[in-house]
């Protein structure tokens, strides 16, 4: 998209929670923000369908991308696999309507914006590369050599999510950040976002989560809805757990097995 801007709200991971979300598109520097960009994972949780619907009525201020979750939900919708690693994915599949669904299979895997401060901005769910691929905080530095291969050497600052964790770190000069999750969050509760330009600030929205459990429990047909409102939306998995779960899965030789949730994405 040709032009530069000032001040841009990035949410990532909403996973289909809707009173999240809501509460971040209530904050202020949200509604003031030129554009609203979503890196990817949008639906996949208890209340797809309506989190479609709320984003889409903000009309052109949302620049998407879609994820990983986003691509299987599509997937399963149309036949071409026959399961999803995700226990609640499959019921998110099916509250989608044909539309929706078709709608989610024409979101773009990339994104790339010129920002005041942050320069030639690329977006993406997980890598540049690929949208189920893994880079954490700790990364090592040949890790980041290989997913940023594909990018020009113009783009200055790269865009991420996918891992639910928030953080800014830089890479080979290029300033990487994750914006955290909205609806899943790994390590602390709250709606994790971020706001860009011309700087980056990392930003966490807090809402009634016992309110928002309660409610999700109440509007929501997933028969374990109650636990999994209960442990998502309470972050019960901590970032080290969530970190030790995705360790061999950024190449390094040590990292924990993943028994309680951490470590979805």
């Amino acid at each position: 998209m040709k032009g530069e801007f000032g001040r841009v709200a990035v949410l990532s991971d909403i996973h289909g929670v809707l009173p999240a979300l809501e509460a971040v598109l209530a904050e202020p520097d949200v509604v003031a923000a030129e554009r609203i960009v979503l890196t990817g994972d949008i639906t996949a949780g208890p209340q797809p369908s309506e989190v479609l619907d709320l984003l889409r009525a903000q009309g052109e201020r949302v620049l998407w991308v879609g994820g990983n979750a986003d691509r299987e939900l599509v997937e399963y919708r149309r036949g071409e696999r026959a399961d999803i690693p995700d226990p609640i994915a499959p019921y998110a599949a099916g509250q989608l309507t044909d539309e929706q669904v078709e709608f989610l299979a024409s979101l773009p895997t990339t994104l790339t914006l010129t920002l005041r401060g942050l320069g030639e901005t690329f977006f993406c769910h997980a890598t540049p590369r690929d949208d189920e691929e893994v880079v954490l905080v700790d990364s090592r530095l040949d890790r980041w050599t290989e997913v940023l291969a594909p990018l020009p050497d113009t783009v200055r600052t790269v865009v991420c999510g996918h891992t639910h964790m928030p953080y800014v770190r830089l890479a080979h000069g290029r300033l990487i950040v994750n914006p955290g999750s909205v609806g899943m969050p790994y390590g602390r509760p709250g709606a994790h976002w971020c706001l860009l330009g011309p700087g980056v600030d990392l930003r966490v929205t807090p809402y009634d989560i016992p309110a928002a459990v309660g409610r999700l429990v109440g509007e929501c047909g997933y028969p374990e809805i109650a636990e999994w409102a209960d442990y998502y939306l309470n972050a019960r998995a901590t970032d080290a757990e969530a970190l030790a779960a995705f360790g061999p899965r950024d190449g390094r030789e040590d990292g924990g097995v993943d028994r309680a949730g951490a470590g979805r994405e």
